[in-house]
């Protein structure tokens, strides 16, 4: 696979394996630099793996990696000076302090910013001193973010960044990497929120069951469904639900799917397909929810999968 100067990472034939369990199937993947590149899916469509394997902390069963231009079996000493991690979990010692694990994070770097800037870039000067423990998640998941950070890597891959945060903290964690990126830095990050790919990232991909299923931009990706408009409804007991023809028949509807005692309807002319629906309804107080919005990420993977991104 040749390299390419305007190419931060590359991947082709990936494949992992745990047992009979095939985490990776064949991935094929390509990050430019300067970019926000997002690989969304759900728990267990082997996201994970991906990044480890990327990463160098996992080895691949088969399939080509480079990383800015080099490859793991021969050049890891020089990517690990240019790569910043976050882990989907980060454990660090309870009795240090802030400044003392970034401090230790910095000695492993041979550049990067001062522990002080590394700390203040991500809003924990007041926190400086405080042990590990005694932090919040949310001011945990900076200080993992920070740790990646303080070598001025080229390259930072993230893990799921704001899982388990509260909002704001997920706001000032989305604030900082559009920083990172405006310096011309790629970013390689994981997610199962489609609000968070669609605010941070300039291309997806979707991966499901160790493959990618599609890729795009956003609003590439959106405008694959060639509709604007999702319209889910349920109906109460007893009331029947019209048929996957007579659905996809409607004026206006793209596609159709049932569930349960309700469907989904993918519209592009919402003024036409509402009306119809509930004329091909025509039962009094039938709908016991009937809600529309613009489609979505989360629209294009269950269009793609019938499932939903975040299953429980």
């Amino acid at each position: 696979m040749p390299s390419d100067t305007s190419t931060a990472l590359q991947c082709s034939g990936l494949v992992k394996r745990y047992g009979d369990v095939l985490a990776v199937d064949g991935l094929n993947l390509e990050v430019q630099r300067g970019e926000c590149f997002g690989l969304l899916g759900p728990n267990g469509a082997g996201k994970t793996t991906t990044i480890e394997i990327l990463e160098g902390l996992l080895a691949a069963d088969a399939g080509d990696v480079q990383v800015l231009g080099m490859r793991w079996n021969t050049d890891a000493a020089r990517l690990r000076q240019r790569l910043g991690i976050q882990l989907q979990e980060t454990q660090l010692n309870d009795k240090l302090s802030v400044e003392e694990i970034v401090r230790l994070f910095r000695s492993f770097y041979t550049q990067g910013p001062t522990v002080k800037a590394v700390i203040a870039s991500v809003g924990l000067e007041s926190k400086r001193k405080a042990w590990y423990s005694k932090l919040s998640g949310g001011q945990k998941q900076r200080l993992a973010l920070a740790c990646a950070l303080v070598g001025n890597p080229d390259l930072l891959f993230l893990d799921e960044p704001s899982t388990g945060l509260d909002p704001q903290s997920r706001r000032q964690v989305w604030d900082l990497l559009r920083g990172f990126k405006e310096q011309g830095k790629t970013i390689l990050l994981t997610t199962h929120y489609m609000d968070e790919a669609q605010a941070l990232c300039d291309r997806v991909a979707i991966v499901d069951r160790g493959k990618v299923i599609a890729q795009g931009t956003p609003l590439e990706l959106i405008a694959s469904l060639g509709a604007e408009h999702v319209v889910s409804f349920a109906l109460r007991e007893g009331v029947e639900v019209p048929g996957d023809e007579t659905l996809r028949a409607l004026p206006g509807v793209r596609r159709a799917s049932l569930h349960d005692a309700g469907g989904t309807l993918i519209v592009s002319h919402l003024h036409e397909a509402l009306p119809a629906l509930l004329r091909a309804v025509a039962v009094p107080d039938a709908f016991t929810l009937l809600t529309t919005h613009s489609a979505t990420l989360e629209d294009v993977f269950v269009s793609l999968t019938g499932r939903q991104l975040r299953e429980e």
